[in-house]
């Protein structure tokens, strides 16, 4: 057996509000639609749990040769280094060859089914590879036996691994420049099996609850891969007297997978809000993906230090009236966000985001999803019962270019690996992998550089699967 990656770890929050009369909602990009959340009030993307990192660079790489409508193209293929928030290292692939992948840009923890590999037959292939590659294989002269491919050094088994990634993430007639990358990169495309998706590091079930003051609001389950993770009441709790506690009403501050903790609320409290907050170290799981908040490359999970993990859960209560409970997540197969909402109150609940109005009767649950068009950037808020609203943002990326028939690939004056940066500068640097800095082979060739931005692109698929032996 080969040894695992492991970096030396490097380097997350709750909130309560209480408004009379007041319930608070807001859609995000994969996330809570928060009744009063503090995020929520900026507008930023919550995700389900897990991890959240940034970007640091390309770090371990060689080259590939992209075979594109009869134009041959150089690329950088191999590993990313992300930093996490509140401690971690992570190591990714790309799984979106033609796609930039932005400075410094902040990635969540997603599900498949809110990325490219949604409806993708061959996504278990490539957690398959992903496990019996480098890095978790940094054995190199194990692996390059194995692959029949001598001499293999870490930037041609990241790229040999990337390559073989390609070819099933994108359908991308993709090959290694370095022969023993491209050995590499054969042995594991003709090898790879499905394997199934592997769990989140961290999430909690449901992610909002509501109900009536004097009652027990939940249960919450926490879902997690750690031995246990810290429960961090909401902010103000004390003044409030909410508190987070078991079925039997103990007041707990930590819990293990499997868990079901509440927000207990005083009978005499006002109509409001709270939040808590879940958080644990560990390694996170080989074959997650990493969404963006923005337009950049998604990526997905080679390998992971101990790393801070956290997750959030709402809660609201009024004595009458609607009082929503709703959850959001991007549901690629449907091309939209899903919003799942729960009405615990006596009166219906009726939202409009986007312009279309949607209407949760009481005591019903209901999910409705909020048809968007790829690559479409979405920028409204939702008004609750109170009259308050909250903003929220997002962007839909659930295809790879290369599954819409091609899009002209985005290359560089640079055949160095960058990153996106200042694009007002002579030497902006668009991406990393891929396209990232991409060099043309044949002279004379000039690709267009095509600029994504919050319209959508209406694109037609046309995804060429690999073929197996």
């Amino acid at each position: 057996m080969f040894s695992s990656f492991s970096a030396p770890s490097t380097r997350r929050r709750g909130a309560v509000r209480l408004a009379a009369g007041t319930l608070v909602s807001g859609l995000v990009a994969a996330g809570v639609l928060a009744i009063a959340g503090v995020a929520a009030a900026d507008g930023i993307p919550q995700s389900e749990g897990g991890a959240t990192a940034t970007t640091v660079g390309l770090k371990t790489y060689g080259a590939a040769v992209v075979h594109n409508d009869g134009a041959d193209e150089q690329v950088s293929a191999g590993l990313f280094e992300m930093s996490v928030d509140n401690g971690g290292t992570l190591q990714t692939y790309c799984i979106d060859i033609h796609t930039p992948t932005q400075n410094d840009a902040k990635y969540h923890e997603t599900p498949w089914s809110g990325t490219s590999l949604s409806g993708n037959k061959n996504a278990g292939k490539i957690r398959w590879i992903l496990q019996n590659s480098y890095p978790q294989v940094n054995d190199l002269a194990a692996l390059a036996a194995e692959a029949g491919a001598k001499g293999l050094t870490e930037q041609a088994a990241a790229a040999g691994t990337q390559v073989a990634i390609w070819r099933y993430s994108d359908g991308a007639d993709v090959e290694a420049v370095d022969p023993q990358a491209e050995k590499l990169a054969d042995f594991l495309e003709k090898h790879a099996r499905n394997l199934s998706e592997p769990a989140a590091s961290l999430t909690l079930d449901p992610p909002a609850v509501s109900g009536h003051p004097g009652e027990l609001l939940g249960p919450v389950t926490v879902h997690t891969n750690a031995e246990n993770v810290t429960v961090a009441p909401p902010t103000d709790a004390t003044a409030s007297g909410v508190k987070v506690v078991d079925k039997g009403g103990k007041e707990i501050t930590s819990a293990t997978d499997g868990s079901r903790v509440y927000f207990q609320v005083p009978k005499k409290a006002q109509a409001g809000s709270a939040e808590l907050t879940v958080q644990a170290s560990t390694t996170v799981p080989v074959g997650r993906a990493f969404a963006s908040e923005t337009r950049s490359q998604t990526q997905i999970l080679a390998g992971s230090s101990e790393s801070t993990v956290s997750a959030t859960a709402t809660a609201n209560w009024a004595k009458t009236g609607a009082i929503p409970a709703l959850s959001a997540e991007k549901d690629c197969a449907k091309d939209g966000v899903d919003i799942t909402a729960v009405n615990k109150g006596d009166e219906a609940f009726t939202f409009s985001p986007l312009g279309t109005e949607y209407t949760i009767e009481a005591g019903k649950t209901q999910t409705v999803t909020i048809p968007l068009q790829e690559d479409q950037a979405y920028d409204f808020t939702i008004k609750g019962p109170g009259g308050d609203e909250k903003w929220f943002k997002g962007v839909l990326d659930c295809e790879t270019d290369s599954s819409t028939g091609g899009l002209t690939t985005q290359t560089l004056s640079e055949p160095s690996p960058a990153m996106a940066g200042d694009t007002t500068a002579a030497d902006t640097n668009l991406a990393e992998t891929g396209t990232s800095n991409a060099t043309p082979i044949i002279a004379g060739t000039a690709i267009a550089l095509v600029v994504l931005g919050g319209a959508a692109l209406l694109l037609v698929r046309d995804k060429k699967a690999p073929t197996q032996d």
